[in-house]
């Protein structure tokens, strides 16, 4: 085999980019399993395409999308994800091609072009740091008038912390075809489809460290007689509820409940844009308990949704985990769905005292997704929030008991240095080393670990 010319970098094969774009789309262990190639492998191709990408800015021409519907087409991905509806190969190629039909002279899809695409906006869903991360251009505006909006408010308003909430659903996706079939069972359980959830969660936490009870929504035959932990809420019906019911049904059970013990104080309800959260009958409940709804621009969650720094995606993790723990036992005694919500009930009940215990996190995501000032009255540095989320993710992971990265934050190099030492990057890009740090690259971004 020839070796490549004294500075030049290897491109990737088009099957090792595959294997880095599902990384990016999903996780690495999803992507180390469909390719059937080891995690690290995996990660250090990833490592080598971003020593090209950093060398090799993208060729100028029509073979590109411009810069405008590059970030139509990362603003579609961050709202999908929202949504918890599947960004991958297909879903992600599909939509390019849509947006590039109108480009003069055409343009060409491409692997290359689609890891590329995903590094320079920042879409790995894994960065641990994404608050520090900047978002589309239209969307970064959006997302800044909505929290100097929210912060004015707080303000003139003199809202206390215990009626500032935040309040977001995660859906369970459960395959029956997987859990009766021979394939690898663990996957039956996901929190990304596109048909009916098994299961919506709704979640909500306030600016003063507490954790209000969680509504649990099943759709199927009640249990006969649940355990339900006291920290959540059961409601299930034959037939399923709505999107607008579901919210219909927490702000009268949970809500409300909470505003009345409030002695009549003004509050705030953060929630995104998605899923008729603010129908009559919701906007009936805030107006009658003082609550003024603040909406999240489409595609802004993940910076500025409390819910979002920390907590949902590790609440989702501690469940993954827990059903991976148990998925074959349970599918091959041909459990049911009553035995399954059961099971669910009781690991959403010990992710929830976690949480109950640790007000101090659930306080400070509210700091890090700007919705509260920081204590020097602004919202706080990007570098520094993204410090602090990388901080939390860490801390409620350990109180998880999820399992941590090989190396706790803080721990890895600064280099503020373009002309970073020779001898490292020769290493890294000979795949010598495990070094997980490059310049002008995130270190979260570069691990794509996910639990």
């Amino acid at each position: 085999q020839k070796e490549p010319e004294a500075g030049h970098k290897e491109q990737l094969s088009v099957k090792k980019l595959r294997a880095v774009l599902f990384a990016l789309c999903s996780s690495t262990e999803q992507a180390a399993e469909h390719f059937r190639s080891p995690p690290r492998r995996i990660q250090r191709w990833l490592r080598r395409f971003q020593a090209l990408l950093h060398d090799e800015p993208a060729p100028p021409g029509g073979k590109y999308l411009g810069l405008e519907a590059e970030e139509k087409l990362a603003e579609w991905v961050l709202t999908q994800r929202e949504q918890q509806l599947p960004v991958n190969e297909e879903t992600l190629f599909q939509k390019a091609t849509k947006i590039g039909r109108s480009l003069e002279g055409g343009f060409k899809i491409s692997y290359e072009w689609a890891v590329r695409f995903m590094l320079r906006h920042h879409l790995s869903p894994h960065s641990r740091r994404g608050v520090a991360l900047p978002l589309p251009a239209e969307i970064q505006g959006n997302a800044g008038a909505f929290i100097e909006f929210v912060q004015r408010q707080i303000h003139t308003r003199g809202l206390p912390p215990s009626m500032i909430a935040a309040v977001d659903e995660i859906s369970l996706f459960l395959d029956a075809e997987i859990l009766g079939s021979d394939d690898r069972k663990e996957n039956a359980l996901q929190t990304v489809g596109n048909g009916e959830p098994w299961c919506d969660l709704v979640l909500a936490v306030l600016a003063d460290g507490s954790v209000l009870p969680a509504l649990v929504i099943s759709r199927g035959r009640p249990p006969a007689a649940a355990a339900v932990p006291d920290s959540i809420l059961l409601e299930s019906k034959e037939g399923g509820y709505g999107d607008d019911e579901i919210m219909e049904l927490w702000a009268a059970r949970v809500w409300r409940k909470h505003t009345e013990c409030q002695r009549g104080s003004k509050g705030m309800l953060v929630l995104d844009c998605h899923r008729t959260h603010l129908s009559e009958e919701v906007l009936a409940v805030l107006s009658a308990a003082g609550t003024l709804p603040a909406v999240i621009p489409a595609g802004c969650s993940s910076r500025i949704q409390p819910l979002d720094v920390c907590i949902k995606r590790s609440v989702k993790n501690f469940l993954q985990k827990k059903w991976k723990e148990r998925a074959r036992e349970l599918a091959d005694a041909g459990c049911d769905a009553a035995t399954l919500l059961q099971l669910l009930l009781g690991w959403l009940g010990e992710a929830l005292a976690v949480l109950r215990a640790s007000p101090e996190l659930v306080r400070r995501s509210f700091l890090v997704a700007s919705v509260l000032p920081g204590p020097d009255g602004d919202g706080g540095s990007p570098q520094r929030n993204g410090d602090a989320q990388e901080e939390l993710i860490a801390s409620l992971e350990e109180q998880l008991k999820l399992g941590r990265s090989r190396e706790s934050p803080g721990k890895f190099p600064k280099n503020d240095d373009p002309a970073a030492d020779p001898e490292i990057l020769h290493r890294l890009f000979e795949g010598e080393s495990e070094t997980e740090s490059f310049y002008g690259f995130e270190e979260a971004d570069l691990e794509l670990m996910e639990i």
